[in-house]
């Protein structure tokens, strides 16, 4: 991306304001706030190209063998412009080799592929492993186990089906006067005798 003179000259000012803050005049702001969004339209505007470029070259790669002059140039074009060949480019340029300019451009894209592999996997590896290795977990101390807790009849369960098993009457405490039984308190009433007949009362 290429800088006018007028560009040159307000990012040369926002440079020495951004090394040295000093106040800005109210045109230095605009100026500097228009060259901010040339910057961003510029960046979109490559992005858009770098789309249609990678867009081209897969329509032409697809149309190999007929079409790989203007494959070839497409493939310079995005090479130039940072692309990471695919190993679908890397099977294209196999199938021309016997073409010079395709075997050149075969050397070429298998050190860059080699190049951005290697990148990816120190990447990975850098991710995952750390500088300094990370010290081995140390075995967990046993902890005894814990007393299990008694377990609780569900309702409904076996234990509903069992009899119940007479409680014990517990022992009165020393001193304590004991509770009296019902018997105790309400003697039974006994039945009157039948008087006799009257045969025995006349003998008598």
């Amino acid at each position: 991306m290429a800088f006018s003179a007028d560009e040159l000259r307000v990012l040369r000012r926002a440079l020495a304001t951004a090394l040295h803050p000093a106040p800005l005049q109210d045109e230095d702001v605009q100026d500097c706030l228009r060259l901010a969004e040339s910057v961003d339209e510029a960046v979109r505007e490559a992005g858009r190209l770098r789309a249609f470029l990678l867009a081209d070259l897969a329509r032409y790669r697809a149309a190999l063998p007929g079409s790989f002059p203007g494959y070839l140039e497409l493939l310079q074009q995005a090479l130039a412009a940072g692309y990471d060949p695919e190993a679908d480019d890397l099977a294209a340029l196999r199938a021309l080799r016997a073409n010079p300019r395709a075997a050149r451009l075969l050397e070429r894209c298998q050190m860059l592929a080699e190049r951005s592999v290697r990148a990816r996997l120190a990447r990975v590896l850098q991710a995952t492993v750390p500088g300094s290795p990370a010290p081995a977990p140390s075995s967990p101390t046993p902890t005894p186990p814990r007393p299990r807790a008694r377990l609780l009849a569900l309702p409904g369960g076996r234990a509903a089906d069992e009899p119940k098993k007479p409680s014990a009457p517990k022992p009165p405490a020393p001193g304590e006067r004991p509770v009296p039984k019902p018997s105790e308190v309400f003697p039974p009433r006994r039945r009157p005798v039948p008087p006799p007949p009257p045969e025995e009362r006349v003998a008598g």
